[in-house]
């Protein structure tokens, strides 16, 4: 697993961010040895990728491709923010939950065309374009929900970071198939020897007998609810006290007081009917 970029992080602001300053090899481009780097990995996962592979994938020699590439941790950085980039690139209409769910399900569905993604990882990886793009649209689904600012940062970390958790296990799984030749559930149906062995533990057994394992519920779409539920839980606090937190429950602007009666919660009637429909679409 890669735990920490070993690139210069200023060299891969500049490939991220389209600032190259090297001048090509004639039919031979950036984005054609990204495309090849993640065909490697797709196939290979990230610890069979070489610079040498993605330059016989497209028939050129391996030092050509660093005219443009000037390492692998350099490519990896660029493949990852590549695979982010695919999809649909806005949000569908709807409340806060909607949004950021989306969000959730096309990560995990990017992690399945493309598990090696989930060994990317290190705090100190230059994030490209599309992975901002990405977060930005995570941070907007919370920004009118009435969380903190720092609240709002947290929970759509806590989203990504639950999603890059089960992206792990495609990890795993691929690893030991391309590594064994055998299935996941092949090389569990096999391991009767073991369960015969289960009887010493009477809850697993009583789960066993009652068909707990016959049909076991998604791990991301229940482990996806339960954030969310989580989440929403949070906001439903925030919206009780919010009487009590100064500014607009919509962008957080100053609210003007009248003197006496019922406190504004709202900055305007259009910041208002805002926080209704979203309420509505919850």
């Amino acid at each position: 697993m890669r735990a920490a970029s070993g690139s210069d992080p200023e060299r891969a602001v500049e490939l991220l961010w389209g600032e190259t300053g090297r001048g090509p090899r004639p039919g031979l481009s950036l984005d054609r040895i990204v495309r090849a780097g993640v065909s490697v990995a797709d196939a290979e996962g990230l610890k069979g990728l070489t610079m040498q592979k993605v330059a016989e994938r497209l028939g050129f020699t391996t030092m050509s491709l660093y005219r443009h590439v000037p390492s692998r941790d350099h490519l990896v950085d660029l493949m990852y923010d590549h695979a982010v980039g695919e999809g649909p690139d806005s949000d569908p209409e709807g409340g806060w939950r909607s949004r950021l769910e989306s969000c959730a399900r096309r990560g995990w569905q990017r992690h399945q065309r493309h598990p090696w993604m989930a060994e990317v990882r290190g705090n100190r990886r230059v994030p490209g374009p599309n992975t901002m793009a990405v977060f930005e649209r995570m941070l907007g689904a919370l920004a009118g929900t009435g969380l903190r600012p720092a609240e709002v940062v947290a929970a759509a970390e806590l989203v990504g970071r639950f999603v890059d958790s089960q992206a792990l296990t495609l990890v795993e799984a691929a690893e030991e198939e391309r590594d064994s030749d055998v299935s996941n559930a092949e090389w569990w149906s096999a391991r009767d020897s073991l369960y015969a062995r289960f009887d010493r533990f009477p809850t697993v057994v009583a789960m066993w007998e009652t068909g707990g394992f016959d049909e076991p519920e998604d791990p991301f779409e229940f482990g996806l609810t339960r954030v969310l539920d989580g989440i929403e839980l949070l906001i439903q606090a925030r919206d009780e006290t919010s009487d009590e937190t100064p500014g607009c429950k919509t962008c957080g602007a100053p609210v003007e007081q009248p003197s006496s009666g019922r406190r504004r919660a709202y900055c305007s009637r259009a910041c208002q009917q805002r926080a209704y429909r979203e309420r509505r679409a919850r």
